[in-house]
């Protein structure tokens, strides 16, 4: 059945039982016993990781690996494998007005694009809950191919090579994002963390004009875009809605009870449980209380939809994550639902 985007957002609107989308792959691999070096270069195998995750933690919606080096990559930017951690970007290729002009833009599907996309398309295909793709936003983006610092300095120092480096980026996840609806997902979640950085006018300028290019070209009763940013985004929040998208997602480093009366009713806000403190270093029966109470905090917004505060980093014990889907539940029999 085609996903409709106005049915997911009704149904957490209209009723008081919470939905849950968390941002969370990594225990899949090791569900499997797989090395990032391995799944990472692999579509097949990071939908194997999605199925088998689901299969043992089953959620509202999967979202597919957030792996914010590959648009970089595809660009040419040299990468960094680990059998322990994400990928990286390893040396900034486009940190000088000459190197931004002759930047190229790459085609979707170069490099391990084509992988993020065949494991998208196989979620889609093959899973029975909606999945949504995860990519980078041109901000971030511009970040990785210039140097945060340097990205930095540029939008101070060069607003005019910031911005000729954003368009190129944003041009080119602008095919990316067509080839993610193309492959049938339910949506996008597109992270922009490094827009936490900015201040409200420049995240305006620098991150959210660029943002509301990208959901504009995309965004149909079908293909639900949802904004990430794990910032200190509680005077962000007005650029960030500016950008058109139908959610936003923000990290633990936000006061999230800053951020909802800020949201329009009709806007879902997810997040924002700390995906190391709480997931992966607390005990199950820490991690159940510390989810409760956040549902208990958020009971009057009915906009709200649980998540952890970004990607959930390896080592993260299945307990934990069940203990949180566990207090989900039963807050859920306490509303009567």
């Amino acid at each position: 059945m085609l996903f409709q985007k106005l049915d997911f957002i009704n149904e957490v609107l209209e009723s008081p039982k919470r939905k849950v989308l968390p941002i969370m792959t990594s225990p899949g691999m090791e569900l499997l016993g797989v090395p990032p070096r391995s799944v990472f270069q692999d579509g097949e195998l990071q939908f194997k990781c999605i199925q088998a995750l689901a299969a043992e933690a089953p959620v509202d919606a999967q979202v597919t690996f957030m792996d914010l080096s590959v648009e970089a990559e595809a660009f040419g930017a040299p990468i960094a494998f680990s059998d322990y951690e994400n990928p990286t970007v390893t040396e900034p290729i486009a940190g000088t007005e000459e190197a931004v002009r002759n930047l190229k833009m790459p085609a979707v599907g170069d490099k391990r694009t084509g992988e993020v996309l065949r494991c998208a398309k196989l979620c889609a295909e093959r899973l029975e809950r909606p999945t949504f793709g995860g990519l980078i936003g041109p901000y971030s983006l511009a970040g990785r191919l210039a140097g945060m610092t340097e990205m930095m300095i540029l939008t101070a120092a060069e607003p005019e090579t910031a911005h000729a480096l954003l368009r190129k980026a944003t041009d080119f996840l602008k095919c990316y994002i067509q080839a993610f609806k193309a492959a049938g997902v339910a949506g996008v979640v597109i992270a922009e963390p490094a827009a936490g950085l900015l201040s409200p006018d420049m995240c305006q300028e620098f991150a959210a004009d660029y943002l509301k290019e990208v959901v504009a070209s995309v965004k149909s009763d079908s293909f639900m875009v949802i904004l990430h940013n794990c910032g200190n985004t509680e005077k962000q929040i007005p650029a960030l809605l500016s950008t058109g998208a139908d959610a936003l997602h923000i990290g633990n480093a936000a006061d999230i009870l800053a951020v909802l009366p800020q949201m329009p009713e009709n806007v879902l806000l997810m997040g924002n449980l700390d995906p190391v403190n709480v997931f992966k270093t607390m005990t199950e029966e820490q991690v159940y209380a510390t989810t409760m109470e956040l549902l208990e905090r958020t009971a009057a917004f009915r906009n709200y939809v649980l998540s952890s505060g970004c990607d959930l980093p390896p080592a993260v014990p299945m307990k934990n994550i069940l203990a949180f889907l566990k207090a989900l539940q039963n807050y859920n029999q306490k509303t009567g639902v």
